[in-house]
């Protein structure tokens, strides 16, 4: 077959890839980047379809208006009001299949070949390959434990007057990174001086395990003359609630928002109504503090006996800085004392000990740190973590 040539702009998720060799019985996996199904409100989200069903059948079993359902898009709005967003109004969103369609529908928008784009690095991969599909030539700016840094980066801007710039300020996938308070006011700083697109994702946000992080971007943007208008928000409901209702929402200005509803009708014509029906009443019973609360504490929990696992039988051979908040631990090999100083190797080594991460290669659109690699704590229990990193360091 002759297939398009956009799709020699990527290759098959490493991380998928991986998934391939986890079927060997008994292994511990800190490879995924999901949540744990046991922290679903189950309760909560069967009451929530019940009253779906109940109240608006005709309505949660319809097509629906491919902007979002707009019960949903109010509780969204109220939602995101409560966290400290100012004037966010039901028509200044849209809801999309997961957060991931947001990105896809910015790169139909926004990308056309050749464009420059400016990414973390390392960031999400499927960011990276979904801007690639559309034909971006991706600039890496690098980050450290406070997340991108800002002096690098509008260097970076002024040099390349990229197309946009995407960030995970909080929490970052997979650098777990959050972008301090001051760096995050230089950032809407820069977008009005130099007239550039700011895309801040945001799906980690309200999983932190101590204080609150500093303000989003969108929250701070009041404070900024003139930064709402070059600043999109990307949310989702899939690491909090449920991946499988596949809620996520973009806030953007009202122009990206029309394009992006005109080719989201292309795609999918609309999220589906049942799924949003059931986010919309979900959030309406006010369960959400709760089930915030709980998740909170228990990745609170598992971060830390994976921090001091990771000390203790590791020791020097990694660095890395304690998560506040997320589902991730980024580390990097110092192949102190002989050590292993290759992700990709010790990925190997450590599926033959029984346990499973992501090397940190893939994460980064250019120049990549062969000695990075990622480990997720939310799916494992606290004695699958020591079991787990102890495989590790018999592997390291």
């Amino acid at each position: 077959m002759q297939f398009a040539d956009r799709l020699n702009n990527v290759e098959t998720s490493a991380i998928r890839e991986l998934f391939k060799l986890l079927g060997k019985p008994g292994i511990i996996s800190f490879a995924g980047g999901f949540p744990d199904s046991a922290m679903f409100d189950v309760e909560g989200i069967r009451a929530a379809s019940n009253a779906a069903l109940a109240e608006e059948p005709g309505a949660a079993l319809q097509y629906g208006a491919t902007e979002g359902y707009n019960p949903l898009r109010e509780q969204l709005a109220a939602f995101m009001t409560s966290k400290g967003a100012k004037d966010v109004a039901a028509d200044n969103l849209i809801v999309t299949t997961g957060s991931q369609q947001a990105l896809d529908l910015l790169g139909k928008t926004l990308i056309s070949p050749g464009d420059k784009v400016i990414v973390e690095g390392p960031t999400f991969l499927a960011t990276i390959q979904c801007f690639r599909l559309y034909g971006a030539e991706l600039i890496s700016a690098p980050i450290d434990g406070n997340g991108v840094k800002t002096d690098e980066l509008e260097k970076l801007i002024a040099e390349h007057k990229p197309k946009f710039v995407y960030l995970i300020p909080t929490f970052g996938n997979p650098s777990g990174a959050m972008l301090s308070a001051e760096r995050r006011k230089a950032v809407l700083e820069m977008a009005v001086k130099h007239n550039t697109l700011i895309v801040e994702d945001d799906p980690y946000g309200d999983l932190y395990f101590g204080d609150a992080p500093p303000p989003s971007l969108l929250n701070l943007s009041a404070s900024v003359p003139g930064s709402r208008e070059l600043l999109v928000h990307c949310g989702s409901l899939s690491k909090v609630l449920s991946p499988g209702l596949r809620v996520g929402w973009m806030i953007a200005p009202a122009e990206l928002l029309g394009k992006a509803t005109m080719c989201k009708q292309f795609s999918d014509a609309h999220t589906s109504t049942f799924a949003q029906a059931t986010a919309a009443q979900y959030l309406k019973a006010g369960r959400m503090p709760g089930t915030l609360a709980n998740v909170r504490k228990v990745y609170a929990e598992r971060a830390e006996a994976m921090g001091d696992a990771l000390r203790k039988e590791l020791g020097d051979a990694i660095e890395f800085v304690q998560p506040q908040g997320g589902l991730f631990v980024w580390a990097r090999l110092t192949g102190a004392g002989g050590k292993v100083a290759d992700g990709n190797v010790l990925a190997k080594r450590a599926i033959e000990k029984g346990v499973a991460f992501v090397p940190g290669t893939p994460f980064f659109c250019a120049n990549p740190d062969h000695a990075t690699f990622r480990l997720s704590f939310a799916t494992a229990d606290v004695d699958k973590i020591r079991e787990g990193v102890a495989r590790l360091g018999q592997a390291i």
